[in-house]
């Protein structure tokens, strides 16, 4: 069973050579940022390439000269709601670039060490934010396989058993974390940068409780907050030492309309060296 592009032609390219195209014009003239030590983890945006893909370009960078055998992807369900998460129970990712097989040894390990993680398909049919990242890992980690994960809620305690569970499986393995998250939504400009600034600020303190705390009381807002929040937890788990902020900007900077915006950033947690 191999699960299908949804938003090919929409969110990004439809066909190969543009697509090919697209994500290596995002990295031209990229000014490259120096991290701490080794890389476990990124958090990155998941909008339409021509809003965000310059901001995950910054992530993604970093793979040019590391290599995972596998990359583990957290993202929201915008589409489906059901409770816990959903790791998808077939074979491979699709992309117009191509299939991405899934470590399906690390998929029976995850759904064996927690009782919230189920290999359904629930969260993955029409889901975008985790698809949008694909064509990046296959231009950028060709030979690394996928784990794509789907929260289903976001619930404090299912972002912190969820970062347990990912800390417990991959521990000793060259496996990487991905975070998939937007910032504020449809806010003036001026009024999202200072909500984001304030995520971001949660973020590179890797203060995850910080985080779940202010996403509930409305103070800021991420769709991928959980996400973000139990890929935090776990790199922690696995002895991260400071999260690095490579890139931020919103909509408004891309389209001009700064009335209604839709922030995005990138950042990195790596371990001591």
């Amino acid at each position: 069973m191999i699960r299908q592009p949804a938003v090919a032609g929409m969110f990004y390219a439809g066909d190969a050579n543009q697509l090919t195209s697209d994500i290596e014009e995002t990295f031209q003239g990229l000014e490259g940022r120096r991290i701490g030590g080794p890389l476990i983890a990124l958090v990155v945006p998941h909008a339409g390439y021509m809003y965000s893909g310059r901001t995950a370009a910054y992530a993604y960078r970093l793979l040019v000269e590391r290599s995972f055998d596998t990359i583990v992807l957290v993202g929201p369900s915008h589409q489906d709601y059901f409770g816990g998460v959903s790791v998808y129970p077939g074979e491979a990712y699709r992309t117009p670039l191509g299939d991405v097989p899934l470590d399906t040894a690390l998929r029976d390990s995850l759904v064996e060490c927690s009782p919230l993680i189920r290999s359904i398909q629930e969260g993955h049919r029409q889901e975008h934010s985790l698809e949008v990242q694909i064509p990046f890992l296959q231009i950028v980690s060709p030979k690394s396989s996928i784990l794509p994960l789907v929260m289903g809620d976001q619930r404090e305690e299912t972002c912190l058993e969820l970062g347990r569970a990912l800390s417990r499986c991959v521990a000793g393995k060259k496996i990487l974390l991905v975070a998939s998250s937007d910032l504020s939504h449809f806010y003036p400009s001026h009024l999202a940068k200072r909500k984001d600034t304030e995520t971001m600020s949660a973020i590179a303190a890797m203060d995850e409780e910080e985080l779940l705390a202010k996403l509930d009381n409305g103070r800021v807002e991420a769709c991928g907050g959980g996400p973000i929040a139990a890929v935090i937890g776990a790199s922690k788990l696995l002895g991260a030492a400071g999260c690095t902020i490579l890139h931020s900007c919103n909509s408004g900077d891309i389209t001009g309309d700064r009335n209604r915006v839709v922030g995005y950033c990138s950042a990195a947690i790596w371990r001591a060296n």
